[in-house]
């Protein structure tokens, strides 16, 4: 899956709970919401709109975060679910240092292969055709 069809993948799905996600699909969203962000920071900066003392919170960082906040959550759970866990497995990261540790191995291992109580394996349904604008 390539950058811009995992990110139109995610965004177009940005509430979708149910399914799988592959790990591609799930890593170059990461990568999206990372460069994202930088972007936000930087605007921040230049416009002057970071908030507190220490400048490290800005208006814009806060609007993009809010706005990625449910695809990052949706793109999450349809990992675990490829990995035929549950997205309450998603609490664990509450925990300190330890959660983050786990989801990020849930994270890189493998899909199940095949079906599983989440839906069919996205690697072997055909991705759809790109559209020519």
């Amino acid at each position: 899956m390539s950058f811009t069809a995992a990110i139109r993948s995610v965004l177009t799905q940005y509430v979708g709970f149910t399914g799988r996600a592959r790990r591609s699909e799930y890593w170059w969203f990461a990568l999206f919401t990372v460069l994202v962000g930088l972007a936000a920071a930087i605007l921040d900066s230049v416009l002057g709109t970071t908030l507190g003392s220490d400048g490290s919170t800005g208006v814009i960082g806060i609007i993009v975060n809010l706005a990625l906040l449910l695809p990052t959550l949706a793109v999450a759970m349809r990992r675990l679910h490829d990995t035929d866990r549950s997205g309450w497995w998603l609490l664990i990261g509450l925990v300190p240092i330890v959660g983050a540790i786990v989801l990020l191995v849930f994270f890189v291992l493998n899909s199940t292969p095949g079906a599983n109580r989440f839906g069919t394996n996205p690697k072997e349904r055909p991705l759809p055709a790109p559209s020519i604008a």
